[in-house]
């Protein structure tokens, strides 16, 4: 399994040859059989973990990589509302170009949430307010309450030079002026 391993990362062997070696006929080779099995060791640790639990820290791990997941899943619906998420393409290439495209304004809403989380933060900081680091940590840059996905939009070569003056969390809706 080593040798497989190195000849497939040094180039020696095409990923294609190597699944051919793993089957053949519809059946499994005995080199095929034994990734199988070697893949049968990770899933029952993980069932173990899961069903026995020692401490419970995996599940709690497990949960939170879930609601991760979660989270960019529904940014991402909301983003393709269009076709309610649904790829449309009916040939490779589209279908590839539209969950790249989608990809790209995912990755940019994140960078905009970071950014104004990191400015959140750090005008709480200087105003004196305490502010836990553990808090911070919790914080996760796939909101999307505050996005707007339908009508015009104005996209411009050069980014502002500086964000946005953050919203007043004290001031009644309306007020704020449409900042964040």
């Amino acid at each position: 399994m080593l040798r497989v391993a190195g000849s497939l990362v040094t180039n020696q062997v095409r990923a294609y040859d190597l699944l051919r070696m793993f089957g053949r006929d519809g059946h499994p080779t005995p080199l095929g059989q034994a990734f199988i099995e070697y893949g049968r060791i990770a899933k029952t640790l993980h069932l173990l973990a899961l069903v026995d639990p020692v401490d419970g820290s995996y599940q709690r791990r497990m949960n939170r990589r879930l609601t991760v997941q979660e989270s960019r899943h529904r940014l991402g619906r909301k983003i393709c509302h269009g076709h309610r998420g649904q790829i449309r393409q009916a040939y490779r290439e589209g279908q590839e170009d539209q969950l790249a495209a989608l990809g790209l304004v995912l990755n940019a809403v994140v960078l905009w949430n970071t950014r104004y989380l990191d400015a959140i933060v750090e005008s709480l900081r200087g105003s004196g307010q305490p502010v836990r680091d553990e808090a911070v940590a919790r914080l996760s840059p796939l909101g999307h309450a505050h996005l707007n996905c339908l009508g015009r939009y104005a996209f411009t070569t050069q980014p502002p030079a500086e964000l946005r003056p953050l919203r007043d969390p004290n001031a009644r809706d309306g007020e704020d002026n449409g900042e964040f």
